[in-house]
């Protein structure tokens, strides 16, 4: 999925993020999609909820509806989260408040070297924590690290981010988009109903307790050593060859 609004940095819309939600949504239910890749059109990944468009008319709103509409920006979160399709963020310039949250709620980023991060919330006046950003964060980096980029919502650059955890990896600009391809390839050509266990786990166990994470881990394991593909992996191993992986 492409931003295609490059003249405002790709700065987020009501409808852009209606249609993302759905999208998310629509996904695993198609069936003809293994790898999910959000990037930018232009210099920029995307800018966050753009200024008129949506900051001017909120101002205009009344409470229920300004409710209505963080709740729906964070139903894209948690659909970002809960899509059992790896998504990759791959972040050619900036990425700010909303557009940050996105990379964030990511499964992968991979960052330019220019690229850079501000979870800008604050500086308009609003909490820092928007989208589950105060979820995700401190999972991510640590809380001491994610109370700094919250509160003070100052630019932080793709070295630093990958320093602090917050990128998976970072290319120089003009070798980003490879890096997305092979990244994306590797994943829609291995075990889909392996990595979407995976990434439901990573999910699920953020608020278990030990004891929980690994009784879940063994049912889930238990499980997944019916599946057609790990059956496939075994044959493949005594035949000598790659494994040809159909996701189930």
């Amino acid at each position: 999925m492409t931003f295609t609004r490059p003249d405002k940095l790709n700065a987020l819309t009501f409808d852009i993020y209606a249609d993302l939600r759905d999208l998310l949504a629509e996904l695993p239910q198609r069936g003809d999609t293994r790898v999910l890749v959000l990037r930018g059109q232009g210099r920029g990944f995307c800018s966050g909820g753009d200024v008129e468009e949506i900051i001017g008319a909120l101002q205009r709103t009344e409470s229920a509806a300004l409710l209505e509409f963080t709740r729906m920006t964070g139903a894209v979160t948690t659909a970002l989260r809960q899509c059992p399709i790896p998504v990759v963020a791959s972040v050619n310039g900036v990425a700010a408040g909303a557009g940050s949250v996105l990379a964030l709620a990511s499964d992968f980023r991979l960052l330019a070297r220019s690229a850079s991060f501000a979870f800008l919330f604050t500086k308009v006046g609003l909490a820092g924590a928007d989208m589950g950003s105060a979820y995700l964060l401190p999972r991510l980096v640590g809380l001491g690290r994610a109370t700094e980029l919250l509160v003070l919502g100052d630019r932080i650059d793709a070295e630093r981010a990958l320093a602090i955890g917050l990128a998976t990896d970072v290319v120089d600009d003009n070798a980003l988009p490879d890096a997305t391809e092979s990244l994306a390839r590797r994943l829609a050509d291995g075990p889909a109903f392996a990595y979407a266990t995976t990434k439901s786990l990573l999910t699920r166990e953020l608020d278990m307790d030990l004891g929980s994470a690994i009784e879940l881990e063994a049912m889930t394991q238990a499980l997944l050593m019916t599946s057609r593909d790990h059956g496939e992996f075994y044959a493949a191993w005594r035949e000598g060859r790659q494994p040809r992986w159909r996701g189930r």
